[in-house]
């Protein structure tokens, strides 16, 4: 991994969460339930939202946009919810060709309209590719609105 990918590196981000890990969804009390110091309705323009297995992929594309949340991990939780996020979107590393997901940082619209910086999990190109020319695209971009 590289030092933006771990704590105190200056890699301390909010994370841009679109599916299973929202409110109110299985993964967001598993995985983010108390571990947070904030959670803001958000938009991730440039990508677009495909059906998976149960969860959502979402892929880059110019023009679409995703609903979701933005989330701000509470103080000291940091390292630990990274690690505990990587481990459910299997993440492996930049560029490990066993990644099901690749954890990036992008550009997040706020309610207010402000942009941040945030982790996004993408879909991994392979995957991207295949959803890209056979997957079934979420309308709206809203996992919630399915």
């Amino acid at each position: 991994m590289t030092s933006v990918d771990r704590p105190g590196s200056g890699g301390v981000l909010p994370f841009f969460v679109y599916g299973t890990l929202r409110p109110g969804e299985a993964n967001h009390r598993l995985f983010l339930y108390g571990r947070t110091t904030a959670e803001e309705p958000a938009r991730l323009p440039g990508a677009t939202l495909y059906e998976g297995p149960g969860y959502p992929y979402a892929v880059e594309r110019a023009g679409s946009v995703i609903a979701g949340e933005l989330i701000t991990p509470a103080a000291g939780a940091y390292g630990e919810l990274l690690d505990a996020l990587d481990l459910l979107e299997e993440y492996e590393g930049p560029g490990s060709p066993g990644n099901v997901y690749d954890r990036v940082t992008r550009e997040v619209v706020r309610g207010d309209g402000s942009r941040v910086r945030a982790w996004v999990y993408l879909a991994a190109a392979p995957l991207a590719a295949r959803l890209s020319v056979s997957g079934r695209e979420i309308p709206g971009g809203d996992w919630l609105r399915r």
